[in-house]
Order: C-alpha cells, then structure tokens, then sequence
C-alpha cells in the first residue's frame, strides 16, 4: 500500500508538472520586459473586398475551411513586436463582416513561422478553434468548457498575470482537438512546443499566446460556434498578406 502511495504521488506531481509546463509555455512573465501599449493597426481601415478578409492574402485565405462562418484574425504589427489587434469576423452570405475588434498582445518577440518551445513568438498560421476552459464558469459559449481551478497561475506570477487564464480558448497548434485546453498532449512532439491559447491579457507580451481584455474573451466565447467552423488566422502584417518570403503556418491546414 504504501509503495502504491508513492507511485500515485509521483504520478500526480508528474501530471502537475506537466500542466504547469503548459501555463508556462502559454502565458508566464518575463522578468526583463515591461509593458507594451496595446495599440496596433485597424483592421477595419484595410477594409477592401467585402467577399474577402481585410488585410489576408491569398495564401493563408485559401487554408480557411470552405464551410468556416467564423474567423479571428490576429494582426501583428510587426515581425518581432508583441503588439497586435483582435478582429472577429463572421460570414454572412458571400460576405464578411466585423463582428468586434480589440488591442491585444502576442508573444513578446513577435512571430515565427517555425514555433518552438522557449522561443517566445507567437506561431503564424491558420488554426482551429475548438475547445475552451478557464477559472471562471462558462460564460455561455457552444464551445466545449473546461472549468476548473487547474487553470489559475502559479503564486508565485506576480499580481499583474494572476487572471491570464480566467478564459481560454486553445488555439488548435500541435494539440488534441476534442480535449480540454490544459491537456497538454503534444502530437508534434514537445520541442514545437504547445499550449497556445487566446487568453485574458496582462498589459505586454506573452509567451507564446494571444491575449484580448476579459470583454473581448466574453464576446469571443459568446459569439464562437462548433457550426460555424471558428478558425484563427494569425501572424505580423507582412506574413498575412503574403508580402516578402512566403512562410508557413507550422502544420497541417484545417481539415475542411
């Protein structure tokens, strides 16, 4: 009975460490950077074809699954900056409009076509969105809801990152889709590191996330709907609009 406890034990501090690998990979502080403001483009003034997604190019447009009615786009200011702006969009007919935009940070040294773990950059791309959690109970979202306290941070974050991870919503990179976001399966293997989600912002950059103010992440797990085949679309202006080298988003498209 006793070595059974033991073996329970280091089962137990082993699946603990390995969600807290996910909290850090997703959202810890940096101890060198201050905040940055959240200022960043406006999407809404790139606005062109209204049968197309402002300020998307051709190629990350056409990994967009044909029967998606829902996007987020996630508008990078620049390469290597942690600043960019949130944009919801819906389809309605052949047409898409601008269901709500927000400031918003991504990871603190900006973007990568070729994510790894510890590089703190944001993976660019197209992913789905299927799973959401958080502390805080559902707030009405058709998205699966994982509540629990897993999610809250380590103590020892400071003050400013305690409420990153009131809400998530997984960003489908090298993940298992179908499960909670704290599960930290990496399909891909660990060194593409994982455990990147939409979460709650604390004012600068993150690890490798993207993070929206609490209204945002409300509105974002109110308005996403398995049946609208919710997607993000992510990455800095140029990389979006497929301006310079071509990149690409890190795996797989979206299944359609």
């Amino acid at each position: 009975m006793q070595i059974d406890t033991v073996r329970r034990g280091r089962v137990a501090a082993a699946a603990l460490g390995t969600f807290l690998a996910t909290l850090s990979a997703c959202g810890s502080p940096a101890p060198t950077h201050g905040p940055q403001g959240a200022h960043g483009l406006s999407a809404s003034t790139a606005a062109a074809d209204p049968a197309r997604i402002p300020g998307i190019g051709d190629r990350l447009y056409r990994r967009i699954p044909a029967g998606s009615r829902q996007v987020v786009a996630v508008y990078g200011e620049r390469r290597d900056s942690a600043v960019s702006r949130v944009v919801l969009y819906t389809r309605q007919g052949a047409h898409w409009r601008t269901v709500g935009e927000w400031p918003a940070h991504n990871g603190r040294r900006g973007w990568t076509a070729h994510h790894h773990e510890g590089d703190q950059r944001s993976p660019s791309g197209v992913f789905t969105l299927t799973d959401a959690g958080g502390v805080l109970a559902d707030p009405g979202t058709r998205l699966p809801y994982d509540q629990a306290r897993a999610y809250a941070p380590p103590a020892e974050w400071d003050e400013a990152h305690q409420h990153d991870f009131d809400y998530v919503i997984a960003i489908d990179y090298n993940r298992v889709k179908g499960t909670p976001p704290r599960d930290a399966t990496r399909p891909w293997g660990t060194d593409r590191g994982g455990g990147i989600w939409l979460h709650m912002d604390h004012g600068s950059g993150t690890s490798a996330c993207v993070s929206v103010s609490r209204k945002a992440m409300e509105v974002l797990l109110r308005t996403l709907d398995p049946a609208g085949r919710p997607v993000v679309v992510m990455g800095d202006r140029a990389a979006l609009t497929d301006q310079g080298r071509p990149r690409t988003g890190g795996g797989p498209p979206p299944s359609r």
